[in-house]
């Protein structure tokens, strides 16, 4: 198998683990999936033969949907987190009082 495919095929596993641990309230995992990501992402880049070879560009194309979901995914995810701590202020400043005057 060709490094560049090698190293798609490490992304791809990176990303499905990103996905898996996704619907987990795991912190460590979430973060492990993201760093995974990075090396793998890294490693792609650095190879560089994704520009010349035609597998590889093929196995890139079909990686899209799932580096898109996890894109959207994440970002729907964080938009909840956002909104539930909105939210946790909002009835915190309502129903406790300021311990502290000024």
């Amino acid at each position: 198998m060709p490094l560049g495919l090698a190293a798609l095929d490490e992304l791809d596993a990176a990303f499905e683990e990103l996905r898996a641990v996704l619907d987990s309230t795991d912190v460590a995992a979430i973060e492990g999936a993201t760093h995974r990501i990075a090396a793998a992402a890294s490693a792609v880049r650095a190879i560089g033969v994704w520009r010349s070879d035609a597998a590889v560009r093929e196995r890139l194309k079909a990686l899209q949907p799932l580096i898109e979901s996890a894109r959207i995914r994440t970002n729907l995810l964080a938009d909840h987190a956002n909104q539930r701590l909105t939210i946790l202020a909002a009835q915190g400043a309502e129903s406790a009082p300021l311990v502290y005057g000024r």
